[in-house]
């Protein structure tokens, strides 16, 4: 592998993959992933807000992350895209520290809101009489202002950690985009307190609100078991299966990536774990929700009825 030293304070990003044919034909997917993740999570959000019967508490949280992997997304892969095509792969000190700060806030932002989500179906599949109460508007607010202040105190704790600690002189960071772990790499001093840290705020953010989504869909499928309705148990299930799709390919690649020790851990394969939850995640949550959805499909109908009248 080509080594970098630099004098300066600038970090270098090794990047996803090398300046070749199959580079470029893995750079021009990864653009139109980004295409298609900004393009389906703009809409959501536009259909939910122009569609009245989509003003319910469930739409409202999935309008949130459609907010957050929108973000998300354009926080990875810009500067991604702009080092493969102009070569430059530096980032300044505080521009790395700036994009770990976001990475961190909005990831953990959406594990919570995840959770949040899953507590939204469990209430109203088991306790539906009670879910104007339990999950009115107020609630959905708490539940998201929470995601976004827990998300933003981890995220400080972490990017503060990695801003003060002494680097050695090569800045290379062999990841595409600065992972505070893969950083960590490169100090000068034993980061072993930060390993347990590290665990710590997965267990917390990560492996807890898994096992809560865990546990709610437990009751949610034994709820609907003892349902009569054979229609009921049918949009149970889909609303169901499409929310721990979500949680699967989020929460798994990114457990797994950060509750290895440092040992077991490889640059490669956390690059190739960072796409799922980085890149894919973002791109997935609005088609499973949309074409595994027949509330949004009828909303998307209405829209584009009303538009195309307002046109004619």
């Amino acid at each position: 592998m080509e080594t970098y030293n630099r004098t300066s304070d600038d970090f270098i990003l090794i990047g996803l993959f090398s300046p070749s044919r199959i580079g470029l034909f893995l750079f021009m997917f990864i653009v139109l992933i980004f295409l298609m993740a900004l393009f389906g999570n703009l809409s959501m959000i536009l259909l939910i807000f122009l569609d009245t019967h989509l003003h319910t508490p469930m739409y409202f949280l999935l309008s949130q992350l459609s907010f957050i992997d929108l973000n998300y997304i354009s926080t990875i892969v810009p500067k991604m895209a702009s080092n493969f095509l102009f070569g430059n792969k530096s980032i300044s000190f505080i521009g790395c520290g700036i994009q770990s700060f976001f990475f961190l806030t909005l990831a953990v932002a959406e594990a919570l809101l995840l959770t949040s989500m899953a507590y939204d179906r469990y209430v109203a599949i088991c306790f539906p009489l009670h879910y104007p109460i339990r999950i009115s508007k107020r609630v959905c607010v708490l539940m998201i202002t929470g995601s976004w202040i827990m998300g933003a105190l981890n995220s400080c704790a972490h990017t503060t950690y990695a801003l003060h600690i002494p680097y050695c002189r090569s800045r290379a960071i062999n990841h595409f985009f600065c992972d505070v772990p893969a950083m960590l790499t490169l100090a000068c001093i034993d980061t072993w307190v930060y390993e347990y840290t590290v665990f710590v705020s997965t267990t917390l953010f990560l492996v807890l609100p898994f096992i809560v989504i865990a546990c709610s869909y437990g009751r949610v499928l034994f709820a609907v078991y003892r349902m009569n309705s054979a229609e009921g148990k049918k949009k149970a299930c889909s609303t169901c299966s499409t929310h721990l799709t979500v949680v699967t390919f989020y929460y798994a690649p990114f457990v797994y990536t950060y509750l290895r020790p440092r040992s077991l851990r490889s640059p490669t394969e956390d690059k190739a774990l960072a796409v799922f939850y980085t890149i894919l995640t973002p791109m997935l949550n609005p088609l499973i929700y949309s074409l595994r959805n027949k509330e949004v499909m009828e909303a998307l109908r209405r829209v584009t009825q009303r538009l195309c009248s307002v046109k004619m």
